[in-house]
């Protein structure tokens, strides 16, 4: 029997081992050694070449072009980012949404905000401002599981990754989406007003036509430390600003309080919702000081 080639997507990562599901089976492999010489990496998510060898492993031969990756966790090839915010226990926190948002933007990948345990708060006025920002955005209570069916919808036919601080309600989102995959569910800390991490591995599931992957410890903190955006593109992360592009008054203006500023005219005119403003600027003094070597 002659060696088979076989294209593939990287499933899971484990013990220096790449498992591939190709051709209606999964295959654990091992990658090429030329790949630590060229730099290149495997990632969950990435489209590969293997070849089914008659003896031994499979190997991996080649990495397809990515569409895009995240660095933490190490996850190619998104289409949909799923950001989960709970709306008590803990509070909500626009502005570290408004960066996952960013983030999510820049790397081409698109956003949508959920709002979780909806059954102790009020979670309109959130849905609203990013509905207004051109951002998908759903409540959800786990309580009578509305706005289940929405997000059901979300994840047809795409690769989606779920993103949120410790406590919001991530996992327990997938176990109400995903039943039968048993994942575990962190505990809020009474003393410490935040949940425990519990996922341990980025692994893709196929469901509703495409994958999801849970992302461990995925929060705010990855975004600040390894998904940096210059100052100059910034803006184009906030794609409710697009409208307003070559209208200012000063072609330099940084839309942060110049004169004569469009986007500012927009905000006070009621048409950007001023909190995804106020992100931007606390997100520009943040990156602004920073040398290009720093961004990655």
């Amino acid at each position: 029997m002659a060696n088979t080639v076989l294209n593939g997507i990287i499933t899971k990562i484990s013990g220096g081992f790449y498992y591939v599901e190709a051709a209606d089976t999964t295959y654990e492999c091992k990658a090429r050694g030329v790949f630590r010489k060229l730099g290149i990496t495997p990632l969950v998510g990435d489209f590969v070449e293997i070849c089914v060898f008659d003896d031994g492993y499979p190997s991996i031969e080649s990495v397809h072009k990515r569409k895009n990756a995240l660095v933490r966790p190490a996850l190619s090839n998104l289409d949909i980012l799923i950001i989960v915010s709970s709306v008590r226990e803990p509070l909500t926190n626009l502005y570290l949404i408004d960066k996952m948002t960013a983030a999510a933007f820049h790397k081409n990948i698109e956003p949508v905000v959920v709002f979780s345990k909806a059954d102790l708060a009020d979670a309109d006025e959130y849905v609203r401002i990013y509905e207004r920002s051109g951002i998908r955005a759903f409540s959800y209570s786990d309580k009578d599981r509305s706005g289940l069916e929405d997000i059901k919808e979300v994840l047809k036919d795409k690769t989606s990754a779920f993103c949120g601080n410790s406590g919001v309600g991530k996992s327990t989102l997938l176990n109400a989406l995903f039943p039968d995959l048993s994942l575990l569910t962190g505990e809020i800390s009474d003393k410490l007003g935040r949940g425990r991490h519990t996922t341990r591995t980025v692994e893709l599931f196929k469901r509703y036509g495409g994958y999801v992957a849970d992302t461990p410890g995925f929060s705010t903190l990855d975004i600040e430390r390894f998904e940096l955006i210059r100052k100059e593109d910034l803006k184009f992360a906030f794609p409710e600003f697009d409208p307003y592009f070559g209208k200012c008054r000063f072609n330099s203006c940084n839309h942060l309080c110049e004169k004569g500023c469009a986007v500012l005219e927009a905000i006070e005119k009621g048409e950007i919702e001023r909190s995804r403003h106020q992100s931007y600027v606390r997100m520009y003094e943040e990156v602004k000081d920073i040398k290009e070597w720093q961004i990655k």
